[in-house]
């Protein structure tokens, strides 16, 4: 007799959308997870990849949360981008981006490389004006074969603080 688990794609019963983190449940005795607003996504169990099958977007599953796994360099850049500006009206601001090694090449020629910028002092490229360095070897820490990147972070001026508002 086979366990009614096996009847399920490999994250269970039901998981959470990637797109809108709502609740989807699992079609039966398939590989599909089908969400109500953004329709079927597909597990596969060789690769754990969730995918978006209208999309064709592929998602990783590290510590509860998904992680969109990018083919294009706009796609990481403009999700670095948006962090940037979550970190900001948290009131903190990033002082370096980490990027995962397998989108060196990917991102590689969007990189700050103009003769002004401080490449040529520190040795790093840039980002938004932000340094970048790329993630230690996934073998070393696995979470880095699914994230896509980590900001380095300091206390900034609040969002809300006087000091913040250029005009009064």
């Amino acid at each position: 007799m086979t366990h009614v688990s096996m009847h399920y794609p490999i994250f269970g019963p039901e998981t959470l959308c990637p797109h809108c983190r709502q609740m989807m449940s699992a079609l039966t005795l398939t590989d599909t997870y089908l969400c109500q607003r953004h329709g079927a996504f597909e597990a596969d169990p060789n690769t754990e990849d969730l995918v978006h099958l209208q999309s064709g977007r592929h998602w990783r599953l590290w510590d509860g949360q998904w992680y969109r796994q990018h083919t294009h360099p706009d796609g990481i850049r403009f999700e670095i981008h948006e962090a940037l500006d979550r970190l900001y009206t948290e009131g903190f601001r990033a002082t370096k981006v980490i990027i995962a090694q397998r989108y060196r090449t990917l991102i590689n020629t969007y990189l700050e490389q103009s003769p002004w910028s401080d490449k040529t002092l520190t040795g790093r490229p840039r980002l938004y004006g932000l340094p970048v360095e790329f993630g230690p070897d996934p073998v070393d820490d696995p979470r880095w074969q699914v994230i896509n990147f980590d900001l380095d972070k300091e206390p900034g001026i609040p969002i809300n603080s006087p000091h913040s508002r250029l005009f009064d």
